[in-house]
């Protein structure tokens, strides 16, 4: 029999109990709901609003339970209709009428609002460390790689010339900025709802905040409507969650342009591609690939939630279960990209000579140029013209701008000396460079001593 079947007669469909059941999802909250339990229970017994043997007894038996099922001397079956449901069908099969006190003073609107900040908190905390391991190894190889000159691309046409390692750090940025959002959101997720009842709280002394100091959490919420009804940790946690995929993406599509044979600035390790069932001579990234479209799936379910929860009144409603999968998937989903592109970033060749020839062999020392003739006294919109039409030339010509001779620049300006070649070399342009953010390698260098895991 149901636990809530009190006031209803006959069977229900078992189609309509299949369809209501999450079970077979929220088992993943099994721990957070044990420890839950157990707060909730120990607080029942301290306040004397239940026995305090009945409290002890069903804290140990709830301790045992959760040892058991975790060393897999004990599975749940099927037949529950969620896993709050479940463990206290259980507890009361192993030690009787003291497990029936424990949903005392609380329902599974509440308790399910607390094992899904419980899991939250904990995930939060474990894709920041996911992203500290990422940023170590971007970190690493940074380092090595201070002075290796590659182009500096906008609208996919090389630009300016920049080091391999000012490229990593800017991915580094994106990672440190995800981490910090993910803190951030983990201040708004630690906040106990337990006690908030199914919407209006109990008449029982309940004492949250004990409650709160014993799941570890900063604070208890305050108002038990929102209580039971929040969604919004989970939306600013997905939220978070896309992000870190769309700049995991981002750096998986350049690595996918690198390691063609039209760039090979890089190859990745055969650990980490695949091969053609047809064509013996292909090895496909297929790592980064994977990781680019599983992005639209965690976007997927921030949409999915954000849809779900639109349209609905205070305070509880079933549609919140959706909650769960969209979040577990997501989770699971980011853990495993970062965990994979960690690796294939770690263990891929970096090629500094063909880096360096397409900086080289191209016109990304054209702004150094212009900047050039203006600090020899020329406005910079006639130098921007000037070079503008260099250019323009050396493309007919088949030459790049350290080509030319000076008295062809001459015939374009008479700013033009000597010195000018010292400029378009790409390396020099990038240690000119002294401000806070450039690609000069001493200022990579400071910024990457800068960043403490």
């Amino acid at each position: 029999m149901k636990l809530w079947a009190g006031r209803f007669e006959g069977e229900s469909d078992k189609a309509a109990d299949i369809f209501n059941s999450s079970l077979h999802f929220d088992r993943q909250l099994f721990e957070y709901d044990i420890e839950g339990s157990i707060a909730h229970v120990s607080m029942l017994g301290r306040q004397s609003i239940i026995p305090a043997e009945d409290a002890q007894l069903c804290a140990q038996a709830l301790k045992q339970l959760k040892d058991d099922v975790c060393e897999g001397k004990y599975v749940i079956g099927d037949g529950y209709e969620d896993i709050h449901m479940a463990v206290e069908a259980v507890l009361t099969e192993r030690i009787g009428e003291a497990a029936k006190r424990i949903h005392t003073a609380r329902s599974r609107n509440d308790q399910v609002a607390l094992d899904m900040r419980m899991y939250a908190k904990d995930k939060i905390n474990g894709i920041v460390c996911l992203l500290g391991e990422l940023i170590g190894t971007l970190k690493s190889t940074a380092l090595e790689h201070l002075s290796t000159v590659m182009p500096g691309y906008t609208h996919m046409q090389k630009a300016q010339p920049i080091t391999f390692a000012h490229h990593l750090c800017a991915y580094i940025e994106m990672f440190l900025r995800d981490s910090d959002r993910l803190r951030d959101c983990y201040k708004r997720t630690d906040k106990m709802p337990l006690g908030s009842g199914a919407l209006a709280c109990s008449t029982f002394d309940v004492d949250r905040e004990y409650t709160a100091g014993l799941l570890e959490f900063s604070s208890v919420t305050q108002n038990s409507l929102d209580s039971v009804s929040d969604r919004d940790y989970l939306l600013e946690f997905l939220s978070a969650l896309s992000i870190v995929m769309m700049h995991l993406s981002r750096f998986c599509e350049e690595i996918i342009l690198w390691s063609t044979e039209e760039f090979c600035y890089i190859t990745l390790s055969d650990a980490f591609s695949t091969g053609s069932s047809m064509m013996p001579q292909k090895k496909n990234p297929d790592m980064a690939e994977l990781i680019r479209g599983k992005t639209g799936r965690v976007y997927g379910s921030l949409f999915s939630l954000m849809t779900v929860m639109k349209g609905l009144p205070l305070a509880y409603n079933k549609d919140m279960q959706e909650d769960k999968e969209c979040v577990f998937d997501s989770v699971e989903t980011v853990e495993r990209c970062i965990d994979i592109f960690n690796k294939m970033i770690g263990t891929m060749s970096v090629h500094e000579e063909k880096m360096l020839s397409a900086a080289s062999n191209s016109f990304i020392n054209a702004t150094d140029m212009a900047e050039y003739l203006v600090k020899k006294g020329c406005p910079f919109r006639d130098a921007h013209f000037i070079i503008g039409g260099l250019v323009k030339e050396c493309i007919g010509s088949n030459r790049t701008l350290q080509d030319m001779p000076l008295d062809a620049l001459k015939e374009y300006s008479a700013y033009f000396e000597e010195d000018v070649y010292e400029i378009l070399n790409v390396t020099t342009s990038i240690h000119s460079k002294p401000m806070t953010g450039s690609p000069n390698p001493e200022i990579v260098k400071a910024y990457l001593e800068s960043i403490y895991i």
